[in-house]
């Protein structure tokens, strides 16, 4: 959860959001630019999957309380980067990107790929408490009974 020498108070201080984030307005750049009659079969699927990866990293880091569940976001987020590059395989592989788009578009999402699974091997940095915490007590003063209303 480092950044520099402080810690990040926001997903939206995260290198791999902020990445995330560039590389999802590339694709749209460059989609818009696709054919009319790929607007549901490709235009939309990839500019879904790169939008999905920063909005599934920020749903991690609301998780992030839970490891497990912070972990399964960053797995949901990798997932949708992966796809965004199978897309960009079609995109380049249709002629409706160069090369030299794909291969930065790309090599944003690779990017961004291993920051994720990296987050994912140092989950424990990023969770607040350990998954073991009972968190009915959490803020409670010593000698009171759990929090069980909701």
């Amino acid at each position: 959860m480092v950044i520099g020498m402080a810690a990040a108070k926001s997903f939206r201080e995260l290198n791999v959001y902020k990445l995330a984030r560039e590389a999802a307005g590339g694709v749209f750049h460059v989609s818009k630019s696709f054919p009319r009659e790929e607007r549901y079969a490709m235009t939309d699927q990839i500019r879904r999957s790169s939008r999905a990866v920063n909005a599934m990293i920020a749903e991690a880091w609301a998780r992030r309380r839970y490891r497990a569940a912070f972990i399964n976001k960053l797995d949901e987020a990798l997932g949708e980067a992966m796809e965004s590059q199978a897309w960009l395989d079609h995109a380049f592989d249709s002629g409706y990107l160069a090369k030299e788009e794909f291969e930065a578009l790309d090599a944003k999402f690779r990017s961004v790929s291993a920051m994720l699974a990296r987050m994912i091997d140092r989950a424990g940095d990023f969770c607040k408490n350990a998954s073991d915490t009972d968190y009915r007590r959490v803020g409670s003063q010593e000698g009171e009974p759990p929090i069980t209303n909701h």
